[in-house]
């Protein structure tokens, strides 16, 4: 037990070196390099000592307020603003919070998973060995620590894959150029620890996020990191409540953010908002097939984001789409309550307005979006006059193409047109890959005239390689053309 001792003489040195009081994160920022090396060192020291002998400590009551404030010590040191730091920390959060919900996980009562999931059932007293009555005390013993680790996961959680949208070294808001993958690490790890802890506490996750976000609305604590990390924190929690808490929870989550972006000002806080609202919905798919009204809404706010052209919001826009039908399409293929048509019939009727402000490389990522909503439609008659509609546009501008190569085939050799055709063939994949076999309505209708073009590209393509030289298949024309084929 000497190691217990020596823990108790370390802990009063270190209040007389660094009181609890102390700010630690402002204290290491303005720090000199020996002291940020003492923290860092306490921190390895707190996190290793912990995993080795927190559960001899928290067996006696003599050790128990010294342990906790040792665990306070850690999360106040978790705030500090440098990665290699919270990297140690997070990875003895990780595992302390998993032993927790584990240890009420792998009971074989069921009465203790039931309250490990929030349901009173009062057999607990029932178990082995009183095995659930010291599962109680021990959550009860940490209980403040957890919640305080809440805190810490919603205002430090990392950017998780779908968020397309950053802030650069410039504080201006951007679309991410590249991929961070020990930030997606991050991510994942914290993402877990914060659904261990929700599991073993749902009401406070909810409180704490919920209170969180009414300082954004009032303007209080408005950040576009504390709003981001907030709703990444939100986002990564999906499945982890009671279905009836989680719909509560996210009817008042997905109002506040639609009326967070209706009342700020300013292009660049509207953009973060609009990326938070897109992040949150699309991680939350049973909450919105369950609410007609709330995915309609929803679905609505990214036609909207669709003409937004901050760089970034498009394209996470049609992403979310995307996703959000792939996981509810047929909720818009029937007639909901209160509507006259279906929703894709709807939407069908606005589209030459919604992909108005689209790149082709969003518009294909949205064609897919609607042959997946299509596919859902089990009336084969019904699902033809869909696909029809779909793709009237594309289909008006091939013809228009194939009406003049009739007339002169040399039109099919300008660049801009081989770019529209182009443009329309993988127009037309996008809406296949979804769709399949019931696709074939659409492809008869351009099979003939698509073989046509192909056969006389692939003879430009050899001819300009038999007539060039070696470097011939280097051209932006060869290139170009056989990106087609």
């Amino acid at each position: 037990m000497q190691y217990v001792k020596m823990y108790n003489v370390f802990m009063v040195q270190l209040q007389t070196m660094l009181p609890s009081t102390t700010n630690i994160p402002d204290a290491y920022a303005s720090g000199t390099t020996d002291e940020q090396a003492f923290i860092q060192n306490l921190a390895l020291f707190f996190t290793s000592f912990f995993k080795s002998h927190s559960k001899v400590m928290e067996a006696s009551q003599e050790n128990i307020s010294v342990l906790l404030m040792g665990l306070e010590y850690l999360v106040n040191i978790s705030y500090v603003d440098d990665t290699e730091v919270f990297k140690v920390c997070l990875d003895y959060w990780n595992s302390f919070v998993l032993e927790i919900f584990e240890a009420h996980h792998n009971l074989d009562s069921p009465a203790a998973v039931a309250n490990m999931m929030g349901l009173q059932v009062p057999l607990l007293s029932s178990m082995p060995n009183g095995m659930g009555s010291q599962l109680l005390q021990r959550r009860k013993l940490y209980a403040s620590t957890m919640s305080k680790l809440r805190m810490l996961m919603i205002c430090r959680m990392a950017k998780p894959e779908e968020v397309l949208i950053v802030e650069d070294e410039n504080g201006n808001i951007v679309r991410e150029t590249m991929k961070d993958n020990d930030v997606l690490v991050q991510y994942k790890i914290m993402r877990e620890t914060l659904i261990y802890l929700t599991h073993l506490d749902h009401d406070d996750t909810e409180n704490q996020m919920l209170s969180k976000l009414n300082k954004q609305l009032d303007g209080k604590d408005w950040s576009w990191n504390d709003l981001n990390t907030l709703c990444w924190a939100i986002g990564s929690i999906s499945g982890s409540m009671m279905e009836e808490q989680e719909n509560r929870f996210l009817v008042m989550v997905i109002r506040d953010l639609l009326n967070l972006c209706e009342i700020t000002k300013g292009k660049d806080n509207k953009a973060v908002i609009a990326s938070n609202i897109m992040y949150v919905v699309g991680q939350y798919p049973r909450f919105l097939r369950a609410h007609w009204k709330f995915l309609k809404t929803v679905v609505n706010k990214l036609f909207e984001f669709m003409h937004e052209t901050h760089p970034g919001v498009q394209d996470m826009a049609c992403d979310t789409f995307l996703k959000i039908v792939q996981k509810c399409k047929r909720k818009f293929v029937i007639v909901q309550v209160g509507e006259s048509e279906p929703f894709v019939s709807e939407l069908l009727t606005g589209l030459p307005t919604t992909i108005g402000d689209l790149e082709p490389h969003q518009i294909h990522m949205f064609y897919e979006a609607v042959g997946q909503m299509i596919s859902g439609e089990p009336d084969p008659q019904k699902r033809n006059e869909y696909l029809r509609r779909l793709m009237e546009l594309p289909n008006l501008k091939w013809n228009e193409i194939i009406g003049q190569a009739r007339q002169s085939v040399d039109v099919l050799k300008d660049q801009d047109v081989i770019r529209v055709i182009l443009n329309i063939l993988q127009t037309n994949t996008s809406a296949a890959t979804s769709l399949g076999t019931c696709f074939f309505p659409q492809i008869s209708l351009i099979f003939l005239d698509m073989l046509n073009v192909y056969r006389m590209y692939s003879e430009l393509i050899s001819n300009g390689i038999d007539g060039g030289g070696p470097f011939a298949s280097k051209t932006s024309f060869v290139k170009l053309l056989r990106q087609i084929g």
